[in-house]
């Protein structure tokens, strides 16, 4: 059955996770759980970011825009996710469908590129101490974050375009949202420049952004193993481990996710899905943990915030108690 792609009536069926249909109820208590915690999570740091003088830097600008990112990364797939877990909403419209991949995909490549931003950052810190103020200024950091979003946008924007000129034979899409290469699997005309298009869009920001960051990191050992201080050298290294630990928690479930999709029927279809979805996820998860622990700036001005807002509870208790 050909479908035309042109009517704005055409929708897609998202199936959810293939072989866990009946589990779907159950599946949603992890993933609404993680969603609060996310929203929590990040928006507790932007919150602190915005409001403490001491934290608006350039590092902690690059942060927040790392927390916007993953936060409009989840809104993009937790919300209709769990509404098709909860209420049955497997449906969506062509443009939806669209849409969705949109800011999906380009606030993956953002993350990415405010990854190599960062990576930047700790070089000029651990490398150029005495000069850090002078490079990472605001006008500075305010274009690498110009450059992300433009990346972003650039390279994402062409893949709905390409699927328009597509046409489908199949609407139910064996995933949870609309991913790219789900979408393509569904048409019936010649594909290849999608795939390609694809490719070449996983291999520029997986391959190209980890090798800058690769070279930031040599840089830094290099420099770290020139120290003489013991000290200094543990103190390098603390300062580069937080954004360490997020480069491997961003781009391990990437690599293992697309290794998997290479393996065939090895791995099962739901294994598929739910490693799609923890890639996504796990970063905008753990990220504000990660940097709730190893950053103690935020560990201070989240316990000073706490601590106000304690103050400011015992306060108007006690003047309700002495009314």
């Amino acid at each position: 059955m050909l479908i035309s792609n042109h009517s704005a009536a055409m929708t897609f069926t998202l199936l959810g996770i293939p072989g866990l249909e009946a589990q779907h109820l159950w599946l949603s208590i992890p993933f609404s759980t993680m969603f609060v915690v996310i929203l929590m999570g990040n928006g507790g740091i932007l919150f602190l970011v915005a409001t403490e003088p001491s934290l608006q830097t350039p590092m902690y600008f690059l942060l927040a825009l790392l927390m916007v990112s993953d936060l409009v990364s989840t809104l993009a797939v937790l919300p209709r996710l769990l509404g098709l877990f909860w209420f049955g909403a497997h449906d969506i419209g062509i443009k939806g469908c669209f849409v969705q991949m949109f800011f999906i995909h380009c606030s993956s490549v953002v993350r990415s590129a405010l990854l190599v931003a960062m990576a930047f950052d700790r070089y000029v810190a651990v490398c150029e101490p005495l000069r850090y103020s002078t490079i990472l200024n605001h006008t500075l950091v305010g274009q690498l974050a110009l450059a992300a979003l433009v990346k972003g946008v650039v390279l994402i924007f062409p893949m709905p375009l390409l699927l328009q000129r597509l046409t489908f034979c199949r609407t139910v899409i064996p995933h949870t949202y609309c991913d790219h290469m789900a979408v393509v699997k569904m048409a019936c005309s010649h594909t290849k420049p999608n795939r390609v298009y694809g490719l070449f869009v996983i291999l520029l920001v997986i391959g190209f952004d980890l090798l800058l960051i690769g070279v930031s990191y040599i840089l830094i050992l290099h420099a770290v193993l020139g120290l003489s201080s013991r000290d200094a050298i543990l103190k390098a290294l603390n300062t580069c481990s937080a954004h360490f630990f997020v480069i491997l928690l961003t781009y391990v479930p990437a690599l293992f996710s697309s290794v998997t999709h290479r393996i065939g029927p090895i791995i099962p279809p739901y294994m598929h899905i739910l490693l799609a979805n923890l890639y996504l996820l796990m970063p905008s998860l753990f990220n504000p943990i990660i940097y709730g622990m190893k950053m103690k700036e935020i560990q201070y001005k989240m316990a000073k915030c706490l601590c106000r807002k304690d103050t400011l509870v015992i306060n108007l208790r006690h003047k309700d108690g002495s009314e």
